[in-house]
């Protein structure tokens, strides 16, 4: 059995193939969640540049936060991601979960990104 890791390295490449072959060059909403803090990037992986990133450590969350992981700093993040997403001219985009369950956090965070406005 492989270990912990290289399961989870193999569930991030197989969403981000999948996620490629359906983007017909949209923008990705890359999310990743560490054991600390969420962060988001919209990328466009036809140029290779990051358009908009926002996360829980960002001064527009951080002074808000009651604790450093929870849902109400993942949807303040998803929410912030948008509004920098909108503000660079980018309205659709492709969520990639990075290989993490669409549960909890990750779901909390597009939830609030479309409700602000994103499009995916």
């Amino acid at each position: 059995m492989k270990d912990k890791w290289t399961r989870h390295e193999f569930r991030k490449t197989r969403t981000r193939r999948r996620i490629a072959e359906a983007a017909h060059g949209l923008p990705r909403l890359s999310v990743h969640r560490s054991l600390k803090f969420f962060y988001a990037q919209v990328i466009d992986d036809t140029k290779g540049v990051t358009l908009a990133e926002a996360s829980s450590q960002a001064e527009a969350i951080k002074g808000k936060r009651l604790s450093s992981k929870n849902i109400k700093d993942a949807q303040a993040v998803g929410k912030l991601i948008a509004e920098k997403a909108i503000k660079a001219g980018v309205s659709r985009v492709v969520f990639d979960r990075g290989g993490r369950v669409y549960h909890g956090g990750v779901k909390a965070l597009a939830e609030a990104a479309r409700e602000a406005g994103l499009k995916f």
